[in-house]
């Protein structure tokens, strides 16, 4: 069993920014691949951001340019760096990793909210 915490959520300006964070339990952190959804009011959960084991990472159009995800393995932490806000980014986040051969999990999820 795998435990996601997400943490950094809040209320932001329009333009501004916050970072995410999702504290992993587990002893081969390092070997998951880490995504960054979202959920906004009404709308299908979506995939934001991922990075996988070795580091490559992905973005959806609507964040590239403006979302960075990381990680940290002596931390087993993923952040998730976003720049530039619009109200358009509110909705839920959710961390979810997927380890190989065991399953996917996700963490509890932390609201972002873009507003004026």
């Amino acid at each position: 069993q795998v435990q996601l915490v997400e943490s950094g959520g809040g209320l932001v300006q329009p333009g501004g920014s916050l970072r995410l964070s999702c504290a992993a339990s587990g002893s081969i952190f390092s070997m998951y691949l880490m995504g960054w959804y979202r959920q906004a009011p009404g709308k299908q959960r979506e995939l934001v951001a991922s990075i996988s084991s070795g580091g490559s990472t992905s973005y959806a159009d609507s964040v590239k340019g403006r979302l960075t995800i990381s990680r940290d393995n002596a931390k087993n932490t993923v952040y998730l760096q976003m720049n530039s806000l619009s109200p358009e980014d509110t909705a839920v986040y959710y961390c979810n990793a997927h380890v190989p051969a065991i399953g996917t999990y996700w963490g509890q999820g932390t609201q972002v909210t873009v507003s004026s």
